[in-house]
């Protein structure tokens, strides 16, 4: 049973294991990435926890030892299900991925030390994650794991990202001087940097955005999905360029759920085939819309600067009245010219010095230079409560520069994010990019994205959102959508069952961890809601198969969320790989594992793991357009779509299967 959990040495002892993979964490996201190595990549684990319970989620039983336990029983029980329903898809892989491999070897240490990572056996594993919460953790840890094994690959979680690249730099510059002649892919994958918050945002976004469109960019590559509704009855609905995906067959019930994992035949379905496609009639679909070279980015969009703009330090109502004495000005001075013959240049400057008090008494002159002198003096005495005004806005405006904006009275059509944490602040930037305006909720005056929102100029209610009072203040009964993004899964709940109480048809994605919660919330949200739109999302389990990927010493180019499932895009070289070198684009599609979207036709030596190429001025040579007779070649390198468990079959290390005895 994998819930066994052997009890801890009283000694340090030496792993019994080689060439395995060794997870360091403290929170979801390490766990969530043993159970991605073990259960799709059938490698042996060894997970180190600290001991003892969650300090930050003390009303949990179990300590990280007995949540990891629990998880690994889940996961088998749901592997043993799927294995056996013959679905076809990515649960029937041909060869087993568990087959002679131990179950995780879980151990306790408080800190990633030198008698932490010698028990756990770094001198001879393969890869080690570092996916603690602590940026300065990760590091410390990272550069004592180079030292012991200068040719162990690392997989280090950051929220920093200049911080990240020059870590990344330094550690490859110490791989290459303790082993020389390393080679260049090799070197390239020897450390590997990632943000946990850079890797979910892109999906917890689309959450919110209007129509389901998903859209993976890396460098040079441009995608974009679309979920559409389940067509007529005896239709089928639009397969687009190709259909990614099968939704569950009780999406569109009320008492239906969410698909994961463990949701069987009524599940999602990845990448089926045409006739899995044509037999779905009623269930809806994510089909690939465009398949396209990504463009050079465009110039960013003017969020904040040195120099606040016009608009933020004046009002509205100031700068219409500016206008109006400008062009009483401008009246005065045309009038003046045309009843006094003066010229324009002379007549605007006698009406300036009228307009200030500064010019002589018009005695003797014609009546209308009189008249015009007086109309003057009237401008004047309104232009010096304009001015008045105008300098206590710009003291007041310096002076809440560096607060926080409070919601506008007529705001609507928003996104209501709660939470400005590391993935929260995520989202932040990356719905600003796309330009869907936003209201922030946040609980702690202090949290790591008030300073954003503060740069962004985003309104922000700082407050308790459980407190009545604050999702009002948030404008949630005008707003698009509700994202729930704090890190405790009730407090998302309840702020989405209050949200809905004030409008029940409301948008509504929260982040949610544990699956079987997610899917008793979505059910009885549905079924209470039934016309509005309800998402779960976990933001370890959409950034764990990115982490997983680059221990096995490669790089995912983006994910896309099918309810609770992943689907992966990476790029794969050709060579080595049975399953596509020497067979057709066609013959290599494998439904409900792989599929083939595009070939990079870039020289080897000039590639890159991004698909970037070398210089702006040299285009990427992806192809898109592939005919389905191509033959794949050893030297080609191909853009894949994948399931979890299908790039695990690819990227799988070769080695013999030892039984047990």
């Amino acid at each position: 049973m994998l819930g066994h959990v052997p009890p801890l040495p009283q000694q340090p002892q030496r792993s019994p294991f080689s060439g395995h993979m060794v997870v360091c964490g403290d929170d979801a996201l390490a766990r969530r990435l043993a159970v991605e190595l073990r259960y799709v990549y059938g490698e042996r684990v060894t997970l180190v926890l600290p001991p003892g319970r969650d300090a930050r989620r003390p009303e949990l039983p179990l300590t990280g030892r007995g949540l990891a336990a629990a998880l690994f029983g889940r996961m088998s029980s749901a592997m043993n299900r799927n294995g056996g329903n013959g679905g076809g898809g990515a649960d029937s892989l041909g060869d087993d991925t568990n087959a002679g491999v131990e179950a995780v070897r879980i151990m306790e240490a408080p800190e990633p030390s030198d008698e932490a990572f010698e028990e756990a056996g770094i001198e001879s594993a393969a890869a080690l994650a570092l996916v603690y919460d602590d940026d300065e953790r990760n590091i410390r840890a990272a550069l004592t794991a180079r030292r012991i094994n200068p040719r162990l690959r690392l997989v280090i979680r950051l929220y920093n990202r200049k911080l990240g690249q020059h870590l990344e730099t330094l550690l490859d510059q110490a791989a290459a001087l303790a082993t020389p002649g390393l080679d260049r892919a090799a070197l390239d994958a020897s450390t590997t940097v990632l943000s946990d918050a850079d890797t979910a945002a892109p999906a917890l976004a689309a959450t919110v955005l209007t129509g389901s469109s998903k859209v993976i960019q890396a460098e040079g590559l441009l995608l974009r999905a679309a979920e559409r509704t389940p067509p007529g009855g005896g239709q089928i609905a639009d397969p687009g360029l190709c259909t990614l995906a099968l939704l569950s067959s009780t999406t569109h019930d009320p008492a239906g759920t969410e698909g994961s994992d463990s949701s069987g035949d009524e599940g999602p379905r990845l990448l089926p085939d045409e006739r899995q496609v044509a037999a779905a009639t009623g269930r809806g679909t994510i089909v690939l819309e465009a398949v396209s070279q990504a463009g050079p980015p465009g110039p960013a969009s003017r969020m904040s600067g040195r120099g606040a703009p016009l608009g933020q330090v004046f009002s509205r109502r100031l700068r219409w009245s500016a206008l109006g004495v400008g062009l009483a000005v401008l009246a005065l001075a045309i009038a003046s010219t045309l009843t006094t013959g003066d010229n324009p240049v002379h007549a605007t400057y006698l009406t300036l010095l009228d307009l200030f008090a500064m010019g002589d008494p018009a005695i003797g002159d014609p009546t209308a230079r009189q008249i015009i002198q007086l109309l003057s003096g009237v401008a004047g005495l309104m232009l010096l409560p304009l001015l008045v005004a105008g300098v206590l806005e710009a003291f007041g405006s310096l002076r809440t520069a560096s607060s926080l904006r409070r919601p506008p009275r007529g705001l609507s059509g928003h996104v209501v994010l709660l939470g400005l944490g590391k993935i929260g602040t995520r989202v932040l930037v990356r719905l600003r990019e796309l330009g869907i305006p936003v209201v922030c909720v946040e609980d702690d005056p202090d949290a790591r994205g008030i300073p954003v929102a503060r740069r962004l100029h985003v309104p922000v209610v700082i407050g308790d959102v459980t407190q009545e009072g604050v999702l009002e203040a948030a404008k949630i009964q005008r707003s698009r959508a509700l994202l729930a993004l704090t890190s405790i899964d009730t407090t998302n709940l309840e702020a989405a069952l209050y949200a809905r109480s004030v409008k029940p048809d409301l948008r509504v994605a929260l982040r949610l961890y544990d699956d079987e919660f997610a899917t008793a919330v979505y059910r009885t949200l549905r079924t209470a809601h039934p016309h509005a739109v309800t998402r779960s999302r976990s933001v370890s389990h959409l950034a764990a198969p990115a982490f997983a990927v680059a221990m096995m010493g490669r790089q995912i180019l983006g994910a896309i969320p099918v309810e609770r499932k992943v689907m992966l895009f990476a790029a794969v070289e050709v060579a080595g790989h049975p399953q596509l070198e020497g067979r057709t684009v066609e013959q290599a599609f494998r439904a409900g594992a792989w599929r083939v979207l595009a070939l990079d036709a870039t020289p080897p030596e000039d590639r890159r793991p991004d698909l970037a190429p070398l210089s702006p001025d040299r285009p990427s040579g992806l192809v898109w357009d592939l005919h389905p007779g191509y033959v794949l070649r050893p030297e080609d390198r191909v853009v894949i779509a994948a399931t979890r468990r299908g790039l695990a079959e690819l990227l799988r290390r070769r080695r013999p299967v030892i039984p047990r005895q």
